[in-house]
């Protein structure tokens, strides 16, 4: 990834694709939202690193948020895949 210049400190840094990405994915708590989102990745034919997905819950154990680092192709790739994960009705919230 680049670091923003100095000029251009009102622009987020341009990222460079293909890239390995990390994104977190919280939905509702329950027992298989996490094959849920890895199933939307795997529709989406979206590679991601096994070894990163992590579960964490919430503090009063509403909500989870599974973390997991994919290979992202360029910024429309992100933007179906975004668009997959929230169709799924499940997902609240993708960073």
């Amino acid at each position: 990834m680049q670091q923003a210049t100095s000029g251009s400190a009102d622009k987020p840094p341009k990222i460079e694709f293909p890239c390995h990405f990390p994104i977190k994915v919280v939905g509702e708590a329950a027992p298989d939202f996490k094959a849920c989102v890895l199933d939307v990745l795997v529709n989406a034919q979206t590679d991601y690193l096994q070894e990163t997905v992590t579960v964490v819950d919430s503090r009063n154990g509403r909500f989870q948020s599974i973390r997991i680092t994919i290979h992202a192709e360029n910024e429309q790739h992100l933007s179906r895949l975004h668009e997959a994960l929230k169709e799924t009705g499940r997902v609240h919230m993708v960073l």
